[in-house]
């Protein structure tokens, strides 16, 4: 009978050596031969009617590996099932392992060495002791009014004027590059584009007043927007919105069309078509209306800077010790892709920051279960359907939505990646309920300004997710590959 000892070789490192005897391993051997002689397929030879002896010699060695490999792999997954470890990842094979010293001729006793790195012990804060900042955005008259126009000119009605008369009249145009005389740069195409003439520098708009479908114009675009709109323009374009060089080409504009969008009337018919369940007979009410939505619209941004300042609240309160050494050569050699010691010192410090959020939020959910059921993830498949579709303002019990839904639900990654959003989405709200956050009423502009300034992080959180994911996948492997008999996964080094 093997045995399986284990010491400390380190901070949350620990040494695993797994001992096998031949009575570990010959008789799976023996049966496994047995099996290959049943379903061998040879020439000259009825099925099932194969030598041993040949059988033992085509296939012998590569099948007496496999069942060594197999018995260590069993008693490391035992083990460790046993002592309840709770460990990153998969053991790392260690360098003394030889997968040569198996010899079919001479059975014999086998030792195989492995490293694991341990999760640690660590204490969440006082989740009542953080005060994150919680901002309340206003809603002014003024971006009220904005919003109102917005929807009159989205519900407006399209006319086409004959020549353009106004900041407010729309063109589509095309741009192709030429030189400064308007001769065309060899190999260019003209690529479409819709502005609306208040787009253009203020300078440049009087140019365009008086325009009519077909006419042409050689711009500069340096010269015939500013910066802000230039950028967009450069990029629709396919160049750089950073290069001074690019901003100074020139392009011939030809106008197909010009048009304008008729407003459409604050009357109850326009009323009804925005808001088809609700009863608003006033421009008043209206207004009412349009703010309260708005100011729903805010509180879920605002809800989500203060979810995404306790992640790092979190992450900067909660004190986790790691295996660092460990997961640096985990990292190095126990990935699908190996990485050069660059790119691990590089990813370290991005790779910890996601292994602790791990950390956290197993505690979390384990000391507080988020439930997520069936309807909650159907509902959220007609919540994709809808956004899809811009929205829809009727009932969502038509058959055609169902049959979205029932086809979505037999997408397993569908389904499973809702399920951890719907969790995850569960427990940063719990956790906004436990803080208690300090208020700060901002205005729309200057949260816009914050969180623009923390979009790197948001980047960042991206990453962080991503390797979560990856690590975990990982981290299961070892007890995938034992539920599937590929053997020897942890002997062998990658």
């Amino acid at each position: 009978m093997g045995t399986v000892t284990r010491e400390n070789i380190g901070l949350l490192n620990d040494k695993i050596i797994v001992r096998i005897e031949k009575n570990d391993y010959l008789p799976s051997f023996e049966k496994a031969l047995k099996e290959y002689g049943r379903k061998a397929n040879i020439p000259g030879f009825r099925k099932g009617m194969v030598p041993p002896g040949l059988i033992k010699k085509m296939y012998g060695s590569s099948v007496f590996t496999d069942e060594v490999l197999k018995s260590v792999e069993k008693k490391l997954t035992d083990y460790m099932s046993s002592e309840q470890l709770d460990i990153f990842a998969q053991p790392l094979p260690l360098p003394e392992n030889d997968t040569r010293q198996i010899n079919m001729g001479q059975p014999e006793d086998y030792s195989f060495a492995f490293e694991v790195g341990l999760k640690p012990a660590f204490q969440l804060p006082d989740l009542a002791s953080l005060s994150p900042t919680r901002y309340l955005i206003r809603v002014s008259d003024e971006m009220l009014d904005a919003e109102i126009e917005r929807l009159r000119v989205k519900n407006g009605t399209m006319t086409e004027p004959e020549s353009v008369s106004s900041e407010e009249h729309v063109l589509n145009l095309s741009f192709q590059e030429t030189d400064p005389e308007g001769n065309s740069v060899e190999g260019s195409q003209p690529k479409e584009n819709s502005l609306l003439v208040k787009y253009f520098s203020e300078s440049f708009r009087p140019q365009l007043m008086g325009k009519k479908k077909a006419d042409e114009m050689i711009v500069r675009l340096s010269v015939a927007f500013d910066s802000k709109e230039r950028a967009w323009i450069l990029q629709d374009l396919g160049l750089d919105k950073e290069s001074v060089t690019d901003a100074d080409k020139y392009f011939r504009l030809v106008i197909s069309k010009v048009g304008f969008v008729e407003k459409a009337a604050l009357d109850e018919s326009f009323f009804k078509k925005i808001y088809p369940a609700r009863e608003i007979p006033t421009g008043e009410a209206f207004r009412e209306a349009v703010r309260e939505d708005m100011a729903a619209q805010w509180k879920v941004q605002s809800s989500s800077q203060l979810q995404h300042t306790i992640y790092h609240e979190l992450l900067n309160n909660t004190s986790v010790q790691f295996p660092e050494s460990f997961l640096k050569r985990w990292l190095l050699n126990g990935g699908e892709k190996p990485k050069t010691p660059e790119e691990v010192e590089h990813e370290f410090p991005s790779f910890v920051n996601a292994l602790k959020w791990s950390l956290i939020t197993e505690r979390i959910s384990i000391e507080n279960p988020f439930e997520v059921n069936v309807e909650e993830v159907r509902a959220a498949a007609r919540r994709q359907l809808f956004s899809y579709l811009g929205g829809l303002p009727q009932g969502d019990d038509q058959p055609w939505v169902e049959d979205y839904v029932n086809k979505m639900m037999q997408d397993k990654r569908f389904v499973d990646e809702t399920y951890q959003h719907l969790k995850t989405d569960k427990m940063m709200t719990w956790l906004e309920s436990r803080v208690n956050p300090v208020d700060k009423e901002i205005s729309a502009e200057e949260f816009s300004k914050l969180q623009a300034e923390h979009q790197h992080h948001h980047a960042e959180d991206h990453a962080h997710t991503e390797q979560e994911h990856q690590h975990e996948e990982h981290e299961h492997e070892h007890e995938e590959k034992d539920h599937q008999h590929q053997h020897g996964g942890h002997i062998h080094q990658h």
